[in-house]
């Protein structure tokens, strides 16, 4: 009992900072409060069975909190019937102390709520993690499933919207997808310099530990010899060339990259992101709750 006292202390310390962060997300809805108890309810599972010792509390918490916040806002876009932001406008049911005040002040401003509406879930909370609250991309790019340098464009994007840029033009994706076509190509040609010429020199390729998997399982059908991460277009070319034969162009989450799929189940993601006319990064996603948790449309 005195453990438990202890440790409902300690969460109560980190909640106004909690409950902010999922109201930043989500906005000031019930959905804010039950992120926030839900994580209440995973830290005493946690303790009681007997997990280590959680170093950074606070966060863990934060952790817990961003990614049932994007399981909701992911849910909003694909139910958008719900009834999500009815109570949008109404106050939350706890009342906010100064402390929870002074980090939400302008979180809860209708103008705001508005243009994070137009993100996309992954946008909102790499936005909302490193530019309101400080996180680093690092430590934000596991929670959206991304590598670091695709974290940093998501938060990017999201900043010239909520800044007034507006949001990513027509003429961005084609663009965008013409890049990323032309890669198919040239992978698919084996052309080792087109395949140069659309890389960025310091490009980084990133594939998860199912991707890796996969790729040794197939190495004995010439598979390229994956490894959970390469950096420079000479490396990145080099996997690719001759490969991805049975990829196709499609927009996950909305963005320019590629999938495959093997009797009509999408198998693997091909996330790519391009800054100014070149590949910065790659990530290859085979892990099926990651595939699962992403809009795909092949195009």
């Amino acid at each position: 009992m005195e453990q438990n006292g202890a440790l409902a202390a300690r969460f109560t310390e980190h909640r106004p900072h909690l409950l902010a962060v999922a109201q930043r997300l989500l906005g000031p809805t019930g959905e804010a409060d039950d992120a926030v108890q839900e994580a209440w309810l995973r830290l005493q599972r946690a303790y009681a069975s007997g997990d280590p010792e959680i170093e950074n509390l606070g966060g863990w918490l934060t952790t817990v909190v961003a990614r049932l916040s994007l399981n909701l806002l992911r849910a909003r876009r694909t139910h958008p019937e719900d009834p999500a932001d009815e109570d949008r406008d109404a106050p939350p049911s706890d009342e906010p102390g100064p402390e929870e005040q002074a980090l939400t002040a302008d979180a809860m401003g209708p103008a705001l709520l508005v243009v994070l509406d137009t993100l996309a879930p992954a946008e909102r909370l790499a936005f909302v993690l490193h530019d309101v609250f400080g996180l680093p991309f690092d430590e934000i790019a596991p929670i959206v499933e991304r590598s670091v340098p695709a974290t940093r464009q998501l938060a990017s994007r999201a900043r010239r919207r909520v800044r007034g840029g507006g949001p990513t033009t027509e003429a961005d994706v084609t663009r965008r997808r013409e890049v990323v076509e032309a890669f198919l190509a040239a992978s698919r040609n084996g052309d080792f310099g087109a395949l140069l010429a659309v890389l960025d020199p310091d490009v980084v390729l990133r594939a998860d530990p199912v991707a890796v998997s996969m790729a040794a399982t197939n190495a004995g059908r010439g598979a390229p010899d994956l490894q959970p991460e390469a950096s420079g277009a000479d490396a990145v070319a080099r996997v690719f060339a001759g490969r991805a034969r049975a990829a196709r162009p499609a927009l996950l989450d909305g963005e320019p990259g590629l999938a495959f799929a093997l009797r009509g189940r999408t198998m693997s993601l091909f996330r790519i992101t391009v800054e100014d006319g070149r590949i910065t990064a790659v990530d290859l996603v085979a892990d099926p709750e990651a595939i699962a948790a992403t809009d795909v449309v092949f195009t």
